[in-house]
């Protein structure tokens, strides 16, 4: 009788180097911190695609997935605002080129977004080979590339202050021969300490403190220990407190401004006209820390440069050598600094009751409606444009404990991908919290794809608030807006739309109400139905000119 030796074990299956050069990736991305990956769909991209998946099925992130490269893009850039790590995985050819809008955004408001793009194998390099462009350095010198042809050229993620791009030469095969099981160990995210600088301040000139985009704590310090007034944007992350002025832009052209001696910028000051204009004055000193974005260089002399790190004060008459002086145990009230205030307080009267008189529902209510609606601790993500300068008059001073989080894309102040930002950023925050954008009409329009979301897709629950004036409004207040430009106005700056946004939303099954009052604004605002919801607010804009003009006369009455 013949013996046979049993069968040998069936060996396991060979992965192909695109899939090992995709997992390589995936665990760079998961030990730099990454905790969400967005996921375009298609084909050169496909290992990368399968090792995320693979990841999000161990419990190691987060998966998301959008149709449109540039909404997918600005998602993980909203998760990134609101602190969480977050990726974006594209495909080859244009799909990098869709990417560039939030690409640009985080390298010039130092947002560290990590951008994976899959590539052809360098050998299709300068080839008419389908869907093949030049991919690395794409972006610029803004943004730090590194092309990965194996396993071994993939780095270690370790810069924090900035986009960063991996392109990833992917070959035939594409697809993995089995599902990967990672056994990786989660890195946490890099912390993002600001500089360790210390920036010794003479008390003494008449002082501001302007906090521009993501200033942060340390300029409402300053301002509180100094006794100076502080003319803080909305998205600064500065505007709590006692010291910070609503209606500072109003004040800049007053006699109160005029007698400004020194100005201390913090942030990435962009919204008025009449801040620039007293950071270019002769007569002032400017001190300013360096901006975060790749351009952290100031558009206006700098007298003196800080770090930006931590704020002392120190006599001007001591010794320069002296310790600084103790900081005070609450905020310092000078008389300089209650001028300001008694002044802001006046002309926000006069504001209040300027908007409360106006027939109907003007943009400046909307904003109003939608602060008064978001709750301490909660998340309020604006728009450019009108949106955000409205909500900036609007604003009132909050209390160090009742900040809310307000974000805003200033880094280059696009209207792109708002809608996924907003998204983005309510599904980053670490808690459940009350969530509200305020967009313009063609903001809106302009990412209404970043309403496309799959049924298997994280939803946050987010209100999102559209001022619909059926075109840009924010054009008819600067110089193209003037009388002698009207027979071109519409054509070229007004460019009204008609679009019906209810049916628009009904195209991708968000709800929608419109509002015509401003207690139906209040009722709906206070009454969120969960999810992703929009709230259409007609205004008119036939008058945003004239109204803003007697808006800008309110200091001077």
């Amino acid at each position: 009788m013949s013996t046979h030796a049993d069968p040998a074990e069936p060996a396991e299956p060979t992965e192909p180097p695109s899939a090992l050069l995709a997992r390589a990736v995936v665990t760079a991305l998961l030990a730099h911190g990454v905790r969400d990956v967005v996921v375009a769909p298609g084909s050169r991209n496909a290992p990368l695609s399968f090792a995320v998946h693979d990841a999000a099925t161990a419990g190691l992130l987060r998966l998301h997935t959008r149709v449109d490269e540039r909404s997918a893009a600005f998602l993980a850039l909203g998760l990134t605002r609101a602190g969480a790590r977050a990726a974006v995985v594209c495909t080859s050819g244009t799909a990098v080129a869709n990417l560039h809008p939030a690409v640009l955004e985080a390298a010039h408001s130092g947002q560290p977004l990590v951008v994976v793009t899959a590539d052809r194998p360098a050998r299709l390099r300068g080839t008419d080979a389908n869907q093949t462009t030049d991919q690395v350095g794409i972006f610029g010198a803004l943004v730090a590339t590194h092309d990965l042809a194996g396993p071994g050229d993939v780095p270690v993620l370790d810069d924090p202050w900035g986009p960063v791009h991996l392109d990833v030469q992917l070959d035939d095969p594409l697809l993995p021969a089995a599902p990967w099981r990672p056994a990786v160990v989660p890195g946490e995210r890099p912390a993002r300490a600001r500089p360790e600088a210390v920036d010794r301040i003479p008390l003494g000139p008449r002082t501001v403190v302007v906090a521009g985009d993501d200033a942060g704590p340390p300029a409402r310090q300053l301002a509180e220990r100094a006794g100076w007034p502080l003319l803080a944007e909305p998205s600064s992350g500065s505007r709590t407190g006692t010291h910070a002025l609503r209606c500072y832009r109003l004040l800049l052209d007053t006699d109160l401004a005029r007698s400004v001696e020194r100005v201390v910028v913090v942030g990435h000051p962009t919204l008025s006209r009449p801040v620039m204009r007293l950071l270019g004055r002769d007569d002032v000193e400017v001190w300013a820390a360096p901006g975060r974005g790749a351009w952290p260089a100031r558009p206006y002399r700098v007298d003196r440069p800080l770090g930006g790190g931590r704020f002392e004060l120190v006599d001007p008459a001591a010794d320069p050598g002296a310790p600084a002086a103790d900081a005070p145990a609450g905020p310092v009230r000078t008389p300089w600094l209650e001028a300001w205030l008694e002044a802001d307080r006046a002309v926000a009267r006069r504001l209040d009751a300027l908007v409360a008189a106006e027939p109907g529902l003007t943009a400046y209510a909307v904003a109003g409606a939608v602060v008064r609606a978001t709750p301490p601790g909660g998340l309020l993500v604006v728009g450019p444009s009108n949106p955000v300068r409205d909500l900036d008059l609007m604003q009132t001073g909050f209390g160090v404990g009742a900040r809310r989080f307000v974000v805003a894309n200033r880094g280059l102040a696009g209207i792109d991908g708002m809608v996924s930002t907003a998204i983005g950023a309510a599904l980053g925050r670490p808690h459940s919290t009350r969530a509200i954008a305020l967009l313009g009409d063609v903001t809106f329009l302009h990412d209404s794809n970043g309403l496309v979301l799959g049924p298997d897709e994280p939803r946050p629950d987010l209100t999102l608030v559209v001022v619909n004036d059926d075109g840009g409004s924010i054009f008819a207040t600067l110089e193209q807006g003037a009388p002698e430009h009207a027979d071109r106005f519409e054509r070229l700056f007004g460019t009204p739309h008609g679009v019906d946004l209810a049916a628009l939303c009904a195209a991708t099954r968000t709800p929608h109400w419109r509002v015509e009052s401003l207690p139906e604004l209040e009722q709906a605002l206070a009454s969120p139905a969960g999810g992703i919801e929009v709230v259409e607010v007609r205004v008119p804009r036939q008058d945003r000119r004239e109204v803003d003009a007697r808006i800008r006369g309110l200091a001077a009455d």
